[in-house]
């Protein structure tokens, strides 16, 4: 949900709700004011069935030549509206506004100042059925732009954050001849699977309902304002949601937001999920495409792994590249990128990212300008915080192993013995264990990196950790739990957490204690627990998204799912952590332990229960991870 500087402004409130904390201030960077070198007019742009969409276009003063058109496409307003309101900035950066571009901001269908009816994740033509979907939209737009915008050299691009980057991805199915160039950043790929609402089917209830509570209330007609927030009375998250006793709960807040209670009515991956699913549209793509994600990026991390990947896979023609960095959801616009929370990434990398990647990306293909030959992919190695360009992702060239739980709360690459046993732990959906030790309201992106010492210390947290390591190993590229287990209730949450250890003497010279500007001293962070990637899979539907099964009571089962891909080093003298848990809360909702229909449980359904994860040679419980390393290059 990332948005212009200007636009953020206005909508702090609903921002606070779904992150958990205001977002930091950044410096802006200098660039000369819009207003003093490019004109504005707003549009309505007619669409193949008659409704219109509102449409901000931001033209260059100096028409001694032409420019191509980049067009954003939102659902979050192009704020400020009125022809003489201008935003602080054009474009994704400040050197995008210096060089020349035609900037477009349009209202999708539905949506603040457009006519239409707004459906969420819009399905396809194909899917639906319907005459009219994002892809035609986008059509109908780009064609009218470039036959009645003056001054504008034919060719366009397409760019957009979040919820934007899935209108770009969109974009990308037009099959407009003058849509050369896109970039989908974290774009929305299934909110069932892996982005945004949901993980494996559970439910990331505070971002999902927070954020759900203002976007999803009705427009009955056009409109500048911005729906109000709720009022929560409190800023402590967990025992908000704790209070309200169940998930069907929510009900009561959501009368008049009818796509939260439609998601809460689809509890599995039926149609309504799957047609709302990018992925399989993703075919004969002919715009170049540069897709961006960030490494720690709560919400659609997902999302922009799939889109790479799938036209990898069903778009081998496309000139397609990806960037992953070291960045929270949008990071690379609205922040320097050079830390998360006490994390330091060395040096600020968003920067570096706009003038050398991304514009360069833009003014090759749309203006003729060198070809920066960007590599396949360009990710960020963190841990050790280095920039590689490689020519796939995940690099072909790692090596494939397994790193093994072992008796005694021990971790390593050998697998386990044969009497390794197991470690059983209690699950009270009554006393959860907390996603993040701080106070929060909604999801703080910092918990992407955070320290999970609070957690490893509670009793129904299982933890298995390494030897100090005599040199360091980076993981590349998905991680894959097995898990072997057992439960005495029949349905259970498996999250497992693959964590950092820091050496207990280890020191952050660049990190300094938050809201004590005058101590100077360098936090420590000894033994600092750094999460590097966590994950849940809903027990129930370990077998298929689609059709739930239960667990039969104390039988051994087989768990295993993939997670998102990390491309990280434990340094020499750090430690290899898994933790393994069945509650992370508020962050997900909790499940009773009970195979039911979650979204209609009651307070009285949700029960105790013992769940087991084995560790022996016959039933081996570990992580399977790529293995890389500078060499393999």
């Amino acid at each position: 949900m990332t948005l212009t500087r200007a636009l953020r402004a206005a909508l702090m409130p609903v921002l606070f709700l779904v992150w958990g904390a205001a977002p930091a201030q950044e410096a802006a960077a200098p660039a000369p004011a819009a207003r003093d070198h490019y004109t504005k007019r707003e549009v309505q742009v007619p669409m193949r069935d008659g409704v219109k969409l509102f449409t901000a276009i931001y033209a260059p003063k100096d028409t001694s030549r032409t420019y191509p058109i980049l067009l954003q496409r939102t659902p979050y307003s192009v704020y400020p509206y009125g022809a003489d309101a201008f935003p602080e900035q054009l474009g994704p950066s400040a050197p995008f506004q210096r060089e020349g571009f035609i900037f477009v901001y349009q209202d999708v269908r539905g949506r603040m100042m457009s006519e239409g009816e707004f459906v969420n994740m819009r399905p396809q033509r194909a899917a639906s059925g319907a005459a009219v979907d994002e892809s035609t939209d986008t059509y109908d737009t780009l064609d009218w732009l470039v036959k009645h915008v003056a001054g504008n050299n034919g060719k366009v691009g397409q760019w957009g954050i979040s919820y934007p980057g899935f209108y770009s991805a969109v974009g990308l199915l037009s099959g407009h001849p003058a849509l050369k160039a896109v970039s989908p950043q974290a774009p929305i790929v299934d909110w069932f699977t892996g982005d945004d609402f949901h993980r494996n089917g559970a439910l990331w209830l505070p971002h999902a309902f927070n954020f759900m509570t203002s976007f999803g209330k009705p427009r009955p007609a056009p409109t500048r304002a911005w729906p109000k927030t709720l009022d929560h009375g409190t800023s402590d998250g967990y025992e908000w949601f704790l209070r309200l006793g169940s998930t069907a709960a929510t009900r009561s807040f959501t009368k008049d937001v009818a796509f939260w209670n439609e998601m809460l009515d689809h509890p599995n991956y039926d149609a309504f999920w799957q047609a709302r699913n990018l992925r399989p549209r993703l075919r004969a793509v002919k715009p170049a495409v540069l897709t961006v994600g960030g490494w720690f990026d709560a919400e659609n991390l997902y999302g922009a792994l799939q889109v790479f990947q799938t036209l990898d896979r069903q778009s081998p023609a496309t000139d397609s590249r990806l960037v992953m960095g070291p960045w929270f959801h949008g990071g690379w616009e609205r922040s320097q990128g050079d830390h998360l929370g006490p994390v330091q990434f060395g040096a600020a990398t968003s920067d570096w990212f706009q003038t050398e990647v991304l514009l360069p990306f833009f003014l090759h293909h749309l203006k003729g300008a060198k070809d920066p030959a960007l590599a396949r992919a360009t990710v960020f190695e963190t841990g050790s915080n280095r920039w590689h360009r490689l020519e796939a992702w995940p690099p072909r060239t790692a090596t494939q192993a397994k790193v093994y739980f072992q008796p005694g709360g021990r971790l390593a690459f050998t697998p386990p013995p044969a009497d390794g046993g197991a470690e059983a732990f209690s699950s009270d959906p009554a006393k959860p264990v907390p996603f993040i030790e701080q106070v929060a309201i909604g999801m703080p992106k910092e918990y992407m990196t955070a320290d999970q010492r609070f957690a490893g210390r509670r009793p129904d947290v299982l933890v298995f950790q390494t030897e100090p390591l005599a040199e360091d190993l980076t993981m590349a590229g998905p991680l894959k739990p097995e898990l072997f287990v057992a439960t005495t209730g029949t349905d259970a949450d498996w999250v497992v957490k693959l964590i950092d250890v820091y050496p207990d003497g280890f020191r952050n010279p660049d990190f300094r204690e938050k809201g004590n500007p005058w101590d100077r001293t360098p936090n420590p962070m000894g033994g600092y627990q750094q999460l590097v990637r966590g994950e849940v899979m809903r027990g129930k539907f370990r077998d298929s998204l689609e059709t739930p099964a239960p667990f039969l009571p104390g039988q051994p089962t087989r768990v295993a799912w993939s997670m998102n891909d990390v491309f990280h080093t434990f340094r020499k003298g750090h430690r290899i952590m898994v933790q393994v848990q069945s509650t992370w809360f508020p962050l997900m909702d909790r499940n009773p332990q009970v195979f039911m229909n979650i979204n209609e449980a009651r307070p009285g359904d949700y029960k105790k229960a013992t769940h087991t994860v084995f560790h022996d040679a016959a039933r081996p419980s570990g992580i399977g991870v790529g293995v890389w390393s500078e060499k393999q290059k």
